[in-house]
């Protein structure tokens, strides 16, 4: 019986122990990043059979556990990760709307301003001070495209070297989370796995959950005890005692974007950026794909629309010496540099891996008026060209021959193309980079119509010839300033004469309606008589008109761009909405998503975290047991030696 009640105090005074030595555990790790709570877990030993019945042998202790619930961790990782994103994406998306919509930094004053300058030169024509404002007006509004789009340009970059660091801490934390594997495997391996390594465990969980918030990550559970971590589509990134390395590397389709690959034996795989979620890492990409591409697009198509069908209608006018206008403005060139062009050309880049054309497409902006903010894929195959507008993954033509014209492009083939090559177009990437001022001389300002129109003065009767206009688009009409004499045969027939009219005779005619010879309209009213005569001809003494400053000063409201729908301040309006409803959508989204990462780490800590009240309680407990313990083994002394007395 003693040895029995010894045994039995044996047993206690180490369960109560243990639950002392767990118990300070907890306390000291009270403030450890994921720890988990843990507790011991007893049970009775094998009791004894006696005739009196089954006589208890007391207690052990089996293990000690981790308080942990899976579903809740998978919780908290799930809701971390995407609340990662989403703080990330806001801090950059922040950045461009804060510049976009300064009432003082924006493209909205500088353009105001510049239209404010158009205005005067039509209401002065003539005066050098407001010629120079325009050209003054034109300049700051141009640098401020230029420096807008050099912020994104920045942005850009930043992401890039940010997608580069994110790397190398995936890298890291990979590496840590493959030698714990194998820590683990070896503890619980010198346990027959039959305990577990709590402690290790718990670190590992922690550095699963710090890489969870760099990128999005699922694990799978193996029999030794290691975790798997698998990335993106289901791509391994630690099997085991195994990490593979993560690597950042320029984009094969755009050398200027960076991609993110990861190496399995040797070779590199790209993953695809939508593939890519959560954490700071998907933040990124998302920013990128999802408002800066879009958004320096829409820059650079507004620059783009705004020098083109100014420069259309520029050219349509006179200069105050007599020439006719030339480009006010600058647009890209054919290999991406600012020059003076009738009309702008994409970015064409060729994909690096696949392509071995010995040339590139050739792809000019034809009707500005239809570009869109896209980017666009043109790929090459037996069958022929196939082109997908990339914000929608439209396939605008498939297996045809080149040129093609879609969407305000025209795209003409290269000198040479195999199965397989494939082009990214960027139609207005670079547009807000590449606009300029072409003129810097206030004479070269074409202020005045072409053309000039009169009535001969010996008419008799009441027709009165209107100002005339320049048909577009330009070049003019070679014969444009050749003089032209319309002159009635009748009261209802006129004949033309003048070079390049083709001298029609017996036209009838309309009160009103147009009539266009050489490049130009002109509408007669009235009731001519026979033999009144009407003159079209060259107006380069017209140093005070302002007729086609006047055409110049309206584009500022007519809708040129997004398909005829909007102006030059809508679309940037467009713009500034986009990027404005996408950050509100973004801080309300994070700021929501942030409450639930705080609920959730509340519900997983009030079971796994530490509560210092609890433990102290359990500290009392145990030391009440592990004092009863003791007085059990000193009344088993004094009854055995209560039996050692009565041999004596």
């Amino acid at each position: 019986m003693g040895n029995s009640i010894f045994g039995i105090g044996i047993g206690a005074l180490g369960t109560a122990q243990a639950g002392l030595v767990t118990t300070g555990h907890n306390i000291s790790n009270v403030n450890t990043a994921g720890y988990h709570r843990q507790e011991i877990v007893q049970s009775t030993n094998t009791p004894q059979y006696t005739g009196i019945g089954f006589l208890g042998q007391g207690v052990r202790v089996d293990t000690v556990k981790r308080i942990y619930d899976q579903m809740l961790e998978n919780q908290v990782m799930s809701a971390q990760t995407q609340s990662s994103q989403l703080e990330t994406y806001y801090a950059q998306i922040k950045q461009i709307d804060n510049m976009l919509a300064d009432p003082s930094a924006g493209v909205s004053p500088a353009l105001q301003d510049f239209f404010n300058g158009v205005h005067d030169v039509a209401a002065n024509p003539a005066a050098i001070p407001s010629r120079q404002a325009m050209l003054s007006n034109a300049q700051t509004m141009v640098s401020r495209f230029q420096s807008i789009n050099q912020r994104f340009t920045e942005l850009r970059d930043g992401i890039n070297s940010e997608i580069g660091s994110s790397v190398g801490v995936i890298n890291s934390y990979a590496r840590q989370i493959a030698n714990l594997n194998q820590q683990i495997n070896v503890a619980q391996g010198a346990a027959a796995n039959q305990q577990p390594a709590n402690d290790l465990l718990d670190q590992r969980d922690q550095l699963i959950g710090e890489l969870n918030k760099v990128i999005r990550v699922s694990t799978v559970k193996q029999d030794d005890g290691s975790l798997n971590i698998f990335i993106g589509n289901g791509q391994s990134l630690v099997l085991g005692a195994q990490a593979f390395t993560m690597g950042a590397a320029p984009s094969l389709d755009d050398p200027e974007r960076m991609d993110v690959g990861i190496s399995y034996g040797g070779s590199t795989i790209l993953l695809p950026s939508g593939s890519l979620q959560g954490g700071t890492l998907g933040g990124l990409l998302a920013f990128r794909s999802e408002t800066l591409d879009p958004a320096q697009n829409a820059l650079g198509r507004m620059a783009i629309g705004l020098a083109q069908t100014f420069n259309d209608q520029h050219r349509l006018g006179m200069d105050l010496q007599g020439q006719m206008g030339g480009y006010f403005f600058n647009v890209a060139g054919p290999t991406g540099v600012s020059g003076q062009n009738a009309v702008p050309y994409a970015k064409v880049v060729a994909n690096t891996q696949n392509n071995a054309a010995s040339g590139n497409p050739t792809v000019t902006l034809s009707n500005v008026a239809n570009v869109t903010t896209s980017d666009y894929r043109l790929s090459y195959s037996a069958a022929g060209y196939s082109l997908t507008r990339l914000s929608d993954n439209a396939a605008l033509f498939s297996g045809a021959a080149l040129p093609q014209t879609v969407d305000g492009l025209t795209i003409v083939a290269p000198g040479a193309a195999t199965a397989g090559d494939s082009w990214l177009l960027q139609p207005t990437r670079n547009g807000a980079r590449d606009i300029g001022v072409a003129i810097s001389d206030t004479a070269k300002i074409a202020a005045a119509a072409p053309i000039s129109t009169a009535a001969v003065s010996s008419n008799t009767g009441s027709g009165s010839i209107s100002a005339g206009s320049v048909n577009p688009p330009p070049p003019p009409d070679p014969n444009l300033l050749q003089p032209v004499t319309i002159t009635f045969t009748s009261p209802t027939t006129f004949d033309v004469t003048g070079t390049g009219t083709g001298n029609p005779t017996g036209v009838t005619y309309t009160p009103g309606a147009n009539i266009s010879y050489n490049g130009w309209t002109v509408q007669i009213a009235g009731a001519p008589a026979t033999g009144d005569a009407f003159t079209v001809g060259s107006n380069a003494g017209g140093s005070s008109d302002n007729r086609n400053a006047l055409l110049l000063a309206g584009l500022q409201t007519q809708n040129t761009l997004a398909g005829g729908t909007a102006s030059y301040q809508g679309v940037y309006s467009q713009l500034v909405s986009f990027v404005g409803n996408k950050t509100r959508e973004v801080e309300v989204t994070a700021t929501a998503q942030a409450n639930l990462v705080a609920q959730t780490q509340q519900a997983q800590q009030s079971m796994s975290g530490v509560n210092l009240d609890e433990e102290a309680a359990n500290l009392m407990r145990y030391q009440q047991a592990y004092q009863a313990a003791g007085k059990m083994m000193q009344i088993a002394s004094t009854m055995f030696d209560t039996l050692l007395s009565l041999g004596k």
